[in-house]
């Protein structure tokens, strides 16, 4: 046993040192081999090296650069503009790009889903024309058949007026041209002469067009709404003994004028207010000019009154019994109730009518 342990540990010795001693022979020194192998600072591969490495960090200093650049500018442009908004002093610009902003805003208002580049809506209408029973009409409304909804373009509004005062002095003289000298004839000795008319209404119309932008058929219409008016309708009642004897029957009485000429005043006035119904049709003629035709009546509960004025003079005389009698005393007591009863019988008449005509004809135009 302690053979072997010598020997082992002497191995353990010598062969290291051994093979050490053959490194050496065969290739040096190991402090040399390293020394041999590493690269001096002088040769040209470590040259070559160090310019790169040079290259690759004055590449990464100059895009660090630019970066900081690209991050730093805009800043600077944000800060011009910052301070160019705060010197400027065109605050009257500002106001006026508001301002025209609005406006656009309240024409965008009034845009319609077929024409939405349209700065005032498609159905604006004005109408001109002639009522024989209220005299010069016109109304203005609104009514736009290129709505797409069904029931939107089958509805229309009008403000419709008219009145006698523009055309009355002409229209008389026309209407009294045409009677002549002869008048209206009442009775043989009687005749009606110097006609004057005056008329006026005012209303608010809903129209429904139940056929719609239809072609032809488009153009009817049913017209609704409220109306108040005025016609004034006065006259004289004339006799003349050209014609005969100036005599007339009133209460079951009989008078006669012996003069040459008898004059009386006959007056209708009907002031009327009330729901209007009626119909009528635009037809057009060329681009949004039409032919406008409207006819209804006005519901209402205010009748026309009635007034006659016969004047009583030394002229007139009571024949009933045969022999011409003065008015006076009891017979012109007689001769006002039997006036009264006939008026009273003229108004019950009138108070059967409840309803006023309106009948309306002209041109109108549609934009």
């Amino acid at each position: 046993m302690k053979k072997i342990s010598i020997i082992s540990i002497l191995s353990v010795l010598v062969i290291p040192a051994f093979a050490q001693t053959e490194v050496k022979d065969l290739y040096g020194d190991p402090a040399n081999i390293q020394s041999a192998t590493a690269p001096t600072a002088n040769t040209p591969q470590v040259a070559e090296q160090q310019l790169d490495a040079q290259q690759i960090k004055d590449k990464s200093v100059d895009s660090k650069e630019i970066t900081e650049q690209k991050i730093e500018e805009p800043k600077v442009e944000e800060k011009k503009t910052v301070k160019q908004t705060k010197k400027s002093p065109e605050k009257k610009d500002v106001q006026q790009e508001q301002q025209i902003a609005t406006s656009k805003v309240e024409e965008q208002k009034f845009e319609t889903k077929s024409n939405p580049n349209a700065k005032f809506p498609n159905g604006l209408q004005f109408g001109l024309g002639v009522s024989p029973t209220s005299g010069l009409n016109a109304f203005v409304g609104y009514n736009n058949k290129k709505f797409d909804s069904f029931w939107w373009k089958r509805f229309g509004v009008r403000l419709d007026f008219a009145s006698y005062s523009p055309i009355k002095n002409r229209l008389n003289r026309s209407i009294n041209n045409s009677i002549g000298n002869e008048g209206i004839k009442i009775d043989d000795n009687l005749k009606i002469n110097n006609v004057a008319i005056n008329a006026k209404h005012v209303g608010a119309l809903v129209d429904f067009y139940p056929f719609g932008d239809t072609w032809f058929l488009g153009g009817l219409r049913v017209s609704g709404g409220y109306m108040t008016g005025n016609l004034d309708l006065n006259a004289d009642i004339l006799g003349t003994k050209k014609l005969g004897e100036i005599e007339f029957e009133l209460g079951g009485r009989k008078y006669k004028y012996d003069g040459d000429t008898m004059r009386g005043k006959s007056n209708v006035n009907w002031k009327y207010s009330g729901p209007y119904l009626g119909t009528g049709f635009d037809l057009g003629i060329f681009r949004g000019f039409k032919l406008y035709m409207d006819a209804g009546v006005v519901f209402t509960d205010n009748h026309a009154k009635v007034n006659l004025d016969v004047p009583i003079t030394s002229d007139l005389k009571d024949i009933t019994s045969g022999t011409p009698q003065a008015i006076t005393g009891a017979i012109e007591t007689k001769f006002e109730e039997a006036k009264a009863k006939a008026l009273a019988e003229a108004q019950s008449e009138m108070d059967k009518v409840n309803y006023y005509p309106i009948v309306k004809l002209g041109f109108m135009y549609r934009f």
